[in-house]
């Protein structure tokens, strides 16, 4: 019964890309859904490609580990991104009139940029999406006994063919009924386990006196760790593709802000759930903490302690999660490939053949993707390790370019390979600082040291168009 469920509701999805198909008539109705979304649209789209199973599946058993020190980065750092993004950057955003974020670095900079940072976004979704197949094929794992190889294909193959169908449209449609399987699922799932495991205060009561700590220990080192993990999602993913192309896809700058933030309300209230769902997972059994990496936590929780139309609820919202956050970190580098790399090198391309393009590129990505996702077993480090490379290389030259009229395309170019190769020396050297802490500071150092060493007129050049 609930395997069958599943497979029903994963038709559903496909069938909803066919059906948004229909409103694919150019490239831009494609990547950004014609700009028609309302706040509503783009708040809920935002939430349900963050909303991924590293919150589901890697956050929970962090918090029922190290308490809320465990979940500052996904929980609190998300939080902040989103804010951030909504108060300073998606107006500006929103009246340039572009595409992808990579077009901005064009118009700032220079077409160089423009290709470096495009390249950098392609690996760094190609990881992210990578964590998203890896997710989806131990659920198929568990409910259909698939192998991790088959599942990865075939949890590929599905939001592969419905996002290229239907682009955002089909994103879009998709997201909000996920949103709603997410919400109501993950709620009724909570209200069940509580029945069944007791007052939640005796289980805070049991763990370490600091497990609700909010702030670090008193000392350098502890304070260096904790700024980290605000930072990690906090600045790491301001610079991220799959924000703005869900706000530059509103009908006007108002609905871009006001989703930007409801995203943000979104992902804090319903992120409590997998966190109090962990902590009562890890005291019924915490020997499942140590398995997996404490991975499998809730998804074994509900297979041995729910009924069946529970364990559907659980496994279609589950499912939801991942397939939304697949298909919307899958379009953002496909029109990243379609706008960025193969337009401005054609340059007598029509819609039409850009529309074609964009959508082969989705079935490429998801092969790099799946590909990466047969060499890791871990979902959470793989989400990290796409946040620290855009905060690493991105987040410098994106912030200065956007707000600050000295910052020069040498500056730019100076910061995005400084970050890069500082990451990597700190990475090999095993500093006791992180590693992207060091190479972020370097990155927004060189910015402003080498805008100020080799000015141009590129402000300039940006205001006229």
């Amino acid at each position: 019964m609930l395997a069958i469920s599943i497979a029903l509701y994963i038709l559903l999805t496909l069938l909803i890309g066919y059906w948004a198909s229909r409103r694919i008539k150019t490239s831009l109705d494609f990547t950004l859904a014609g700009r028609k979304l309302s706040y509503w649209f783009v708040g809920v789209t935002i939430f349900a490609t963050w909303f991924g199973p590293e919150l589901v599946m890697g956050m929970p058993a962090l918090f029922a580990k190290d308490g809320i020190q465990g979940i500052i980065t996904d929980q609190f750092g998300t939080l902040l991104c989103l804010v951030l993004v909504a108060r300073f950057y998606t107006k500006k955003m929103y009246r340039m009139n572009i595409v992808t974020i990579n077009d901005f670095f064009r118009n700032r900079y220079s077409p160089g940029i423009e290709t470096f940072t495009s390249i950098v976004n392609l690996v760094v979704y190609t990881s992210w999406i990578a964590a998203q197949f890896l997710a989806l094929a131990l659920i198929f794992n568990s409910l259909f006994g698939l192998t991790i190889f088959w599942g990865i294909v075939l949890g590929a193959a599905i939001v592969v063919v419905y996002t290229y169908l239907g682009g955002m449209w089909a994103v879009s449609y998709t997201d909000l009924i996920q949103s709603i399987f997410i919400i109501i699922g993950l709620s009724l799932l909570l209200v069940d386990m509580l029945k069944k495991s007791g007052p939640l205060t005796e289980m805070v009561a049991a763990k370490p006196k600091d497990f609700l700590d909010f702030l670090p220990k008193p000392n350098l080192l502890s304070w260096i760790d904790y700024m980290a993990m605000w930072l990690t999602f906090g600045i790491g993913v301001i610079a991220s593709q799959e924000i703005y192309q869900r706000a530059l896809s509103a009908k006007s700058e108002k609905h871009a802000v006001r989703g930007v933030y409801l995203s943000g309300i979104l992902l804090f209230v319903v992120g409590v759930v997998p966190i109090l769902l962990g902590l009562i997972g890890g005291h019924l059994h915490p020997e499942l903490l140590e398995i997996n990496e404490g991975q499998n936590l809730i998804p074994e929780i509900v297979r041995l302690y729910s009924s069946e139309p529970m364990k559907i609820l659980f496994f279609g919202a589950l499912i939801s999660a991942i397939l939304s956050t697949s298909s919307g970190a899958m379009l953002a580098p496909a029109t990243i490939i379609g706008e960025n790399i193969i337009k401005p090198r054609m340059k007598n391309i029509t819609d039409k053949q850009l529309l074609y393009y964009t959508r082969f590129a989705v079935i490429m990505v998801a092969i790099l993707a799946a590909i990466m996702a047969m060499s890791s077993s871990n979902i959470h480090e793989l989400v990290i390790m796409s946040s620290v490379f855009i905060m690493i290389c991105l987040f410098a030259p994106f912030t200065f370019g956007l707000f600050w009229k000295k910052a020069s395309i040498f500056g730019a170019w100076m910061s995005l390979i400084s970050g890069a190769v500082s990451f990597l020396i700190c990475t090999y050297l095993e500093t006791t600082i992180e590693p992207f802490m060091i190479a972020t500071s370097i990155s927004v150092i060189c910015v402003v040291l080498f805008s100020y060493l080799k000015p141009d007129n590129s402000w300039e050049v940006f205001l006229k168009g």
